[in-house]
């Protein structure tokens, strides 16, 4: 089914579905022994949503036959660019806190558990926006597990389609101070006027001094749903009802880093290759022409 403005998901379905295929991609690279990223959060928060596929999937039951000879290469570089993308955004909070920022927003937070995992320095406040039922069912599971965060976490039950700079200020943030945003895996599921709508308003939120940190996906220019539809296949065949042909937006759409720096900030855009040889990894298997995904350059920024 095709994306409409008022579409609902949750985390078994849709694009909330995608939100626990990345969180199954970081319980991967957290066993990997090489540890691009430690999330000792990932697993169980795949177990608590409950799909087979992804439950399999961490625990190295799949079938993964039916994806073709280069399935085992394709999965360890999917590990690995789970691995490498939780350590970019980690690496950029870690990094901007560093500066002195001490109050960051992570939009469309889905499974994110990086208000429970990363050192944040003391005073630090982390703003988790997303959709009620997906903010009520994550921090559930982190009281189950008996886990208090790092950091002070306030939750913003919202959709980004309504007013969440409204609730988000409601909820404590301060515009006048700068801001560390996360805007993670988001854009694609974004309309192209919606993802410049989002950057115009991270911009008016921002004081001087604040950072942001997004991806750019040029492959979404040219993506065709029908093959987009088609690359999930053999997923589908397994029970994984994710079909990335109706979810993604495809089609024109500004240029990420070009329209941040026309706003004021200062871009720095790193590719994904650039991260795989920065970190010693194999190189990637030639990518499927289909996969929209294949070509990914991380992205951080500074206002001046």
């Amino acid at each position: 089914m095709a994306r409409t403005d008022d579409d609902s998901w949750d985390l078994t379905s849709g694009v909330g579905a995608t939100a626990t295929a990345v969180a199954a991609g970081r319980a991967l690279a957290t066993k990997d022994p090489r540890q691009l990223v430690n999330d000792p959060f990932a697993d169980p928060l795949v177990r608590a949503v409950g799909i087979d596929f992804f439950i399999k999937l961490i625990d190295g039951e799949l079938d993964t036959s039916a994806f073709g000879e280069l399935a085992p290469e394709r999965m360890q570089s999917m590990i690995d660019g789970m691995g490498l993308r939780a350590k970019f955004f980690d690496d950029y909070f870690v990094s901007v806190t560093g500066t002195g920022i001490r109050q960051a927003v992570i939009l469309a937070s889905g499974l994110d558990a990086r208000a429970y995992r990363l050192p944040w320095p003391s005073g630090t406040v982390v703003f988790e926006i997303d959709q009620p039922d997906v903010i009520e069912f994550k921090t559930g599971v982190f009281d189950g597990l008996g886990s208090q965060p790092t950091a002070q976490r306030h939750t913003v039950g919202i959709d980004l389609r309504e007013d969440w700079p409204a609730a988000l200020r409601a909820a404590g943030f301060d515009p006048n101070v700068p801001t560390a945003w996360l805007a993670e895996g988001l854009l694609v599921y974004l309309p192209p006027d919606a993802q410049d709508q989002l950057f115009d308003t991270i911009t008016s939120l921002s004081a001087p001094g604040s950072a942001v940190a997004t991806e750019y996906v040029p492959g979404i220019m040219d993506f065709d749903p029908a093959k987009g539809t088609a690359m999930t296949t053999q997923a589908r065949d397994q029970g994984l009802d994710i079909d990335m042909g109706s979810l993604v937006y495809a089609g024109p759409r500004s240029h990420v880093m070009e329209y941040l720096a026309e706003k004021g900030w200062n871009v720095t855009g790193i590719p994904t290759d650039e991260l795989v040889e920065r970190h010693g990894l194999a190189a990637r298997p030639e990518r499927d022409p289909n996969d929209p995904f294949g070509e990914i350059v991380y992205v951080s920024a500074t206002l001046g």
